[in-house]
């Protein structure tokens, strides 16, 4: 019941400026958001990976209004870049990004004369052409340190968008990946049709606030769902990311797994930095792929909020730490 109100609260800047100000906030947000800087964030990468663990990195921020916001988006994932390549990690680091950092919702450039939109972005409302200009040169610096990206989910009308745009990018970088959201009614759809040979599927929940027009809305049918999404991506050809800290989820993945042939290297599972941290290195040590979605950043309030949305023991633990804080 508290989700979607969390949800809601995410889009207040009331809100946001009432928790941020809050003095017990910036170490509660420290267990998800372990820095602000790319020199912060360093050390975190090379004990992770230190440790058998991999990350997906992720350079909070959403609220992007001016196409000078977008281009700086960029440039931040371009700087990590480089630091990434200084560690040659390879794929054991990647990046995962969200294209409303780039632009994606910004008015098109790509428009004619008479005001209308033309080119590969009139399918689309909004920025998706500068979106795919501004995301473009990521994937490619990641390509030349032997690495990739994942476009991330966002909530429903920005899909369409955002799967153009993966469509795009893996003609000249198939590697790169996308995420799916379970509790979406499209979505086994999409996991059938992105289930190919080469393809990497990250597939999760879902932590957007949705209409019940297009998605499920109890947890009992979004863990079903997610169930049957997640045995298409299993018995496809292309590679599947669980996105789960679920303990059932993860012990259907490994069946879902076994029963498709798959060994531990042929999947991986995906879990949030700062959740269920033991279950990361156990899993690693039992010779699993195991990432860490790693944020970092100065803009962090909608992810933080969505974190809190989406488990209730996130929020107790935020709760408590108020409640006790002198």
């Amino acid at each position: 019941m508290l989700g979607p109100v969390i949800l809601a609260a995410s889009r207040s800047d009331r809100l946001r400026r009432v928790i941020s100000a809050a003095p017990v906030t910036k170490p509660v947000v420290n267990r998800f958001i372990p820095g602000e800087s790319v020199d912060q964030i360093v050390p975190i990468i090379v004990d992770a990976t230190s440790r058998g663990l991999e990350l997906t990195m992720d350079v909070v921020g959403e609220d992007i209004t001016t196409p000078g916001q977008a281009a700086a988006a960029r440039d931040a994932y371009l700087e990590l870049i480089e630091h990434l390549k200084a560690l040659d990690l390879g794929t054991r680091a990647e990046m995962s990004v969200k294209l409303s950092m780039f632009g994606q919702a910004l008015p098109s450039p790509a428009t004619t004369l008479n005001g209308e939109a033309s080119g590969p972005a009139a399918a689309f409302q909004g920025g998706h052409e500068l979106a795919l200009a501004n995301v473009r040169p990521v994937v490619e610096a990641a390509a030349a340190i032997g690495t990739t990206v994942t476009l991330d989910a966002e909530d429903h009308t920005t899909l369409d968008s955002m799967f153009a745009i993966h469509e795009e990018l893996r003609k000249d970088f198939p590697q790169t990946g996308c995420v799916i959201q379970a509790y979406l009614f499209r979505t086994e759809d999409d996991a059938r049709r992105l289930a190919a040979a080469g393809s990497r599927v990250r597939v999760v929940k879902g932590a957007y606030k949705e209409p019940a027009s297009v998605a499920y809305q109890e947890k009992a049918e979004i863990d079903k769902a997610y169930i049957r999404v997640l045995r298409i991506l299993m018995e496809g050809d292309g590679y599947p990311m669980v996105g789960s800290h679920d303990p059932r989820i993860v012990e259907i993945a490994q069946e879902l797994a076994r029963r498709a042939g798959r060994k531990p290297g042929d999947f991986e599972f995906q879990m949030l930095y700062g959740i269920r941290s033991e279950e990361h290195v156990r899993l690693a040590r039992e010779g699993h792929r195991m990432r860490v979605y790693t944020a970092y950043g100065t803009d962090w309030y909608g992810y933080f909020m969505r974190r809190l949305a989406e488990k209730p023991a996130n929020l107790l633990f935020f709760l408590r730490s108020v409640l006790t804080k002198n």
